[in-house]
């Protein structure tokens, strides 16, 4: 077993963000067991992924993205101005360079020369500005909405130069522009159509039935030289944990992105099986919306955090791939992560104290969940149920289904299951899904303290005082946000020793931040 354990970023210095380009190289060439390779990879394939998620209501809109299959969809057929290496570096993707203004409220990125679109023509800086103004729109019910609030002004100065004037500064900006809601696609008259397949990636749309597949061909005008490996790509969407475990052992998919944890342990025996577990930020939890009684109570919201037993979740859920949460969505692999806030602790007793503190001498909610949320969610729900019922609290578990969840349970339901992928700064991560008005802000939470935090740290370039502020924020939202977070899970994937992939796979996201169709190859 092949089990990669670290950091999902390296510390990069504020210069280098302030400042940056990259040009495009060649990674290290390895074996999946690590054994550098003599020779370059090998051209040829179609390569099919299993994916845990899919809806028939899936649709290819980059606004609305909430899931790996979509999100995988997305990402293979486009291109981003930013790229998150594996190693947790940023670099410059459909961008060139950037540079800011010393208070990073001015950001110029310019754009590479050559890159086209599928159909043939040429990414410019309009379709940077329609692309990105897209999600800015004062209808808007994009993801990132909140994330782009920030840019006061937009504008393309030529056709190979975007500006970027935001309301106050931010030193982290170039990080915001790499988030997967945001490909660059073609712009007519100055828009997009968010529904259409033309991109700019490695791989050309070919068919998509939502929730069920997708296929996709080889870019041969893809800007970057010798990418991709594949002639093609297969995304199948296969919920069910044991037939998508099934489908990689019989030979029907090459790679799937999530294994059943509590069965990991007979994958790893079956021959030609790979097994690949990445620390990144992915986390599960269960969100209540502080609007509704009881849980607009915080004093209840502290009785179910002290009810979960965390580790119990973590070695039974996760099989021990992955480590406890502290209700908040941040790990040691984030940059001003405060390793002083205490852990918190499974505690009836303390959870007790927190209920009569809110008048109660029991409670009884309704969690709906389904494994859709995450894998093994229902039966997380369950351990959840019992270890609160020490408490005196009846947690009853309403199994949804798995269609439809994030459209008819999720932030639909007052409390209910959830999975995040890492974000590689707190900022993406606070303000996609903690800021008062985010889209995506499941737990309808509005904290004035933390909003006004938010934006100062933001803003702050003392490194030292930035510290100060994240440490506020991470103890406010462990404190009084409305999210149990109770594991960290790793990124747990498997591939038949078929397929080969550079020494490092990222852990900003699963299936090597999204980019395995476009980095790996079969040996």
């Amino acid at each position: 077993m092949t089990r990669l354990m670290g950091p999902a970023r390296a510390g990069i210095s504020r210069r280098g963000i302030l400042k940056g380009g990259a040009a495009i190289g060649a990674a290290t060439l390895v074996t999946p067991w690590g054994t550098p390779l003599r020779a370059e990879p090998r051209r040829g394939g179609v390569l099919r992924i299993g994916i845990a998620h899919g809806n028939t209501s899936d649709n290819v809109d980059p606004a609305v993205a909430e899931h790996v299959f979509t999100q995988m969809v997305i990402q293979a057929t486009n291109v981003y101005l930013t790229e998150i290496l594996p190693d947790g570096s940023l670099v410059g993707e459909a961008a060139e360079s950037w540079e800011a203004s010393e208070d990073a409220v001015t950001w110029t990125f310019r754009l590479r020369d050559g890159i086209r679109f599928h159909d043939g023509r040429p990414l410019t800086a309009a379709d940077v500005v329609a692309s990105l103004d897209y999600h800015r729109g004062e209808g808007s019910t994009s993801a990132v909405k909140s994330l782009l609030e920030q840019v006061a002004e937009l504008r393309a100065d030529g056709d190979t130069t975007v500006v970027f004037v935001l309301s106050s500064g931010n030193a982290d900006f170039p990080y915001v522009v790499s988030d997967y809601h945001m490909p660059i696609k073609p712009a007519t008259d100055g828009a997009i159509d968010p529904l259409g397949t033309v991109g700019a990636g490695p791989f050309v749309f070919e068919s998509f039935e939502p929730g069920v597949r997708a296929t996709f061909t080889r870019n041969d005008d893809y800007f970057k030289e010798g990418r991709p490996y594949f002639d093609g790509l297969e995304l199948l969407s296969i919920v069910d944990a044991a037939a998508r475990q099934n489908a990689l052992i019989s030979g029907q998919v090459d790679v799937i992105d999530a294994v059943d944890l509590p069965t990991v342990h007979l994958l790893e025996r079956a021959p030609g099986i790979r097994i690949i577990s990445l620390n990144g930020g992915q986390h599960f939890g269960f969100p209540m919306d502080t609007r509704a009684a009881p849980f607009s109570d915080n004093n209840v919201r502290l009785a179910l955090k002290y009810a979960i037993d965390r580790q119990e979740l973590v070695d039974k859920i996760l099989s021990g791939y992955g480590s406890v949460g502290n209700d908040m969505p941040v790990n040691p692999s984030m940059p001003f992560f405060d390793d002083t806030i205490e852990q918190r602790e499974y505690d009836p007793e303390r959870a007790r104290f927190h209920l009569r503190e809110a008048g109660m001498d029991s409670l009884s909610v309704d969690l709906h969940v389904a494994n859709a949320a995450f894998d093994g969610a229902i039966d997380a729900g369950l351990l959840f149920a019992e270890s609160a019922a020490a408490a005196g609290i009846t947690i009853n578990v309403v199994r949804e289904p798995d269609d439809g969840y994030w459209s008819n349970v999720w932030m639909v339901k007052p409390f209910v299951g959830t999975y995040w992928g890492g974000r590689p700064v707190m900022d993406l991560m606070f303000t996609t899904a903690y800021a008062a008005g985010a889209e995506w802000n499941e737990t309808f939470w509005d904290h004035p303290r933390f909003n006004e935090l938010l934006v100062a740290a933001r803003t702050e370039l003392d490194q030292g005082l930035r510290q100060e502020m994240y440490s506020e924020m991470q103890r406010i939202v462990r404190d009084e946000g409305g999210i149990i977070i109770p594991m960290f899970a790793n990124y747990t994937m498997a591939h038949s020793d078929r397929l080969a992939h550079p020494e490092q796979v990222g852990a900003n996201w699963v299936l090597d931040g999204f980019r395995a169709p476009e980095r790996w190859w079969f040996a």
